[in-house]
């Protein structure tokens, strides 16, 4: 059983910076592509980022690119984002999910791919 738990969210001023973390445990987690979505209210949810631990690659939404990067640390098998220059328009839940591909080339943006969830944290960014 794989396990996702998001820590990190809180409050920010637009202009500031955030850096969630993902602790995940489970068998053969550290295999999986892993990634963040998000979700506001009254709106569905969104892919914001997506690692391929074993590809070693990266790929991130439009509306992040330049400010969010997402990084991991496979020896602890965490998940981070960070998130810089916030604006307004970013606060949400933001999940980590994992996918299970075989396919270390897979960055899926697509929600239906992803196995696991967390339980999701809280970002608000007030103006």
């Amino acid at each position: 059983q794989v396990q996702l738990v998001e820590s990190g969210g809180g409050l920010v001023q637009a202009g500031g910076s955030l850096r969630l973390s993902c602790a995940a445990s489970g068998r053969a987690v550290s295999t999986y592509a892993m990634g963040w979505f998000r979700q506001a209210p009254g709106k569905e949810r969104e892919f914001v980022a997506a690692i391929n631990w074993r590809g070693g690659t990266t790929y991130s939404a439009d509306s992040v690119k330049g400010r969010f990067t997402i990084s991991g640390d496979n020896a602890k098998m965490t998940l981070y984002l960070q998130m810089n220059s916030l604006i307004p328009e970013d606060t949400a839940v933001y999940y980590c999910a994992a996918d299970r591909t075989p396919d270390i080339l897979r960055l899926s943006s697509n929600i239906h791919d992803y196995d696991y969830w967390g339980q999701g944290t809280q970002v608000t960014v007030s103006s």
